[in-house]
């Protein structure tokens, strides 16, 4: 998630996010009881999430909580999938607004994952 950041002028290229917001790039995981077990806060707004994640990934010091056998953790678009982690289709309906009204029900299998990949993920945020 991105929060929003006060830094001196010097450094203000680089906190700024593609929205073109000063900001953090904070990297958050929950368990499945929807409490915080790992917060990591403070790289700057134009680092990609993937970046974030493999800094913590290949950094042993940072403590990353293991993931359960058989488990996974939902991310967002900024990510990609990879073992443990599970991103949602790119390119198909996933916003709940765009689910709303008549005959808008997921139509295949890639917008149903999709359509409760953002509940499950809209959860804790």
């Amino acid at each position: 998630m991105h929060i929003p950041a006060h830094v001196p002028a010097k450094d203000q290229s680089r906190f700024r996010n593609k929205k073109g917001i000063l900001s953090q790039n904070v990297l958050a995981a929950c368990t499945f009881d929807l409490q915080f077990i790992f917060i990591y806060p403070g790289w700057e707004g134009s680092v990609s999430d993937s970046r974030v994640l493999r800094a913590v990934l290949d950094d042993p010091d940072q403590n990353f909580p293991q993931i359960p056998q058989g488990k996974y953790y939902l991310v967002d678009q900024g990510y990609l999938n990879t073992e443990g982690f599970i991103a949602p289709f790119h390119g198909v309906r996933y916003q709940p607004y765009e689910f709303r009204g008549a005959n808008q029900l997921p139509r295949n299998a890639k917008e149903l994952f999709n359509h409760r990949h953002c509940f499950l993920r809209n959860t804790i945020l």
